[in-house]
């Protein structure tokens, strides 16, 4: 099949068409790695408290790509020489960003594999793919790794203003339907430019770039740390925990896809997936259809307190949960261990019904990398020092959310109500 007939274009939501625009782009596509991405949502549980938001990380890594290629065009319409290669490897390494993503994606690294981010799985797909492509995304590799030696290019995958963030925000802000999140990617990209080979951004697109760090922290609190969200991740995370302790006491009756009997049973580390190529294989027949199908079968387990999770996350029976700026007062957790006491949970179960923890997010850290501005007179400066809004400022502060969440009353459920009490 000859590379013009490997060239497609795509209907996408957000940006209207756009296009695969080569042969090794549309192989990457094509491959089963990425087509698994279908099969993963972008934003796991959100779907409970904005119902349309069920676009997956194959839309979201599309929409990056495409950014990707406005970028470039940007760039070199300013007279910064990118080479087609060089076009292309950078498309490449955006595509394949989050192709290391398991099933709810951070909830999946943070209680199944040991804290491996997924970032370092993307890394190890891509070095196999490279395998498999006869040394195809040597460039694209080196770009993602940040060892190519025109930095802009890592600081357009991997940065506080690289196209991965202005894809998901973009994305998310239109599916969830919340407005106030909207950032003007288009304006903020013709505002990129060069300096030294380092991304800079024009100081006409100061206005843009304040609205592009508000409208990421509002996403953040709105959106990925809604309180519904954490109470539903939360809960899931105890699935996971109970469905492995069950399997380490020498439970044999969990119903499970091999892949995923294989990441419930073991603690697979990121040296693991390096030495045993069995594992990232494994990894590759993940998505979220793995995950539901065991919370469904898992309703009717014989364990109460993986069945009573299971059947609450199943029908949207979630835990009651309380969100605060302060920590939270010790007698509030002395009523909630009180109330669940009286419903006959011992203190191991009680561990699983009541959950505690904390959420945290800032809006722009200039600790790390920074987003410059090229002032008229040439001049680089970072954003919080070009910008006269003190919202900016205050954003460069990490702040917590302190939350509790338990189940009210498990009595409520009706499939619940028919199972016998809790052994005590």
């Amino acid at each position: 099949m000859s590379a013009s007939i490997k060239r497609k274009i795509l209907n996408d939501p957000v940006y209207g068409f756009i296009t695969i625009p080569n042969k090794l782009l549309f192989d990457l596509v094509e491959h089963p790695y990425f087509q698994r991405l279908r099969r993963i949502k972008q934003l796991g549980l959100s779907e409970y408290v904005y119902p349309g938001a069920l676009h997956t990380r194959f839309h979201h890594a599309l929409g990056a790509m495409h950014l990707m290629g406005e970028a470039i065009q940007t760039l070199r319409s300013k007279g910064h020489p990118v080479s087609d290669d060089e076009c292309t490897a950078a498309q490449a390494a955006i595509l394949l960003h989050d192709i290391g993503h398991g099933p709810f994606s951070h909830v999946l690294e943070s209680c199944l594999l040991n804290d491996v981010p997924h970032e370092a799985v993307s890394l190890l797909l891509m070095q196999d793919l490279n395998r498999q492509m006869n040394g195809t995304l040597d460039l694209a590799i080196r770009m993602f790794e940040g060892t190519y030696e025109r930095p802009f290019f890592h600081q357009l995958i991997s940065s506080q203003l690289d196209m991965d963030r202005m894809d998901y925000l973009n994305r998310d802000c239109f599916y969830t339907g919340v407005a106030e999140g909207t950032i003007g990617a288009d304006r903020i990209i013709k505002m990129l430019d060069l300096v030294d080979d380092q991304l800079v951004v024009e100081a006409k697109g100061i206005l843009s770039i304040e609205n592009f760090l508000n409208s990421r922290r509002i996403m953040y609190w709105q959106v990925y740390l809604h309180k519904t969200s954490i109470c539903a991740e939360s809960m899931l995370i105890q699935v996971f925990r109970r469905a492995r302790f069950l399997i380490q006491q020498g439970a044999t009756d969990l119903v499970a896809s091999p892949a995923f009997l294989l990441f419930l049973t073991e603690d697979i580390s990121l040296s693991r997936f390096r030495r045993h190529p069995e594992y990232l294989q494994a990894f590759t027949q993940l998505d979220d259809h793995d995950v539901w199908f065991c919370l469904k079968a898992w309703t009717t387990h014989s364990d109460r307190i993986l069945s009573t999770i299971c059947t609450m996350l199943v029908n949207r029976h979630l835990y009651k949960i309380v969100l605060a700026k302060e920590p939270l007062a010790p007698e509030l957790f002395g009523e909630i261990e009180s109330q669940l006491r009286k419903q006959g949970l011992t203190d191991e179960e009680l561990s699983y019904f009541m959950v505690q923890g904390q959420a945290t997010n800032a809006g722009y850290l200039p600790s790390g990398d920074t987003i410059d501005i090229k002032l008229k007179s040439g001049q680089i400066i970072d954003i919080a020092d070009a910008s006269d809004l003190p919202t900016i400022k205050a954003l460069t502060n990490i702040v917590r959310r302190h939350y509790i969440c338990w189940a009210k009353d498990l009595t409520d459920l009706s499939v619940a109500a028919q199972k016998p009490e809790f052994s005590r």
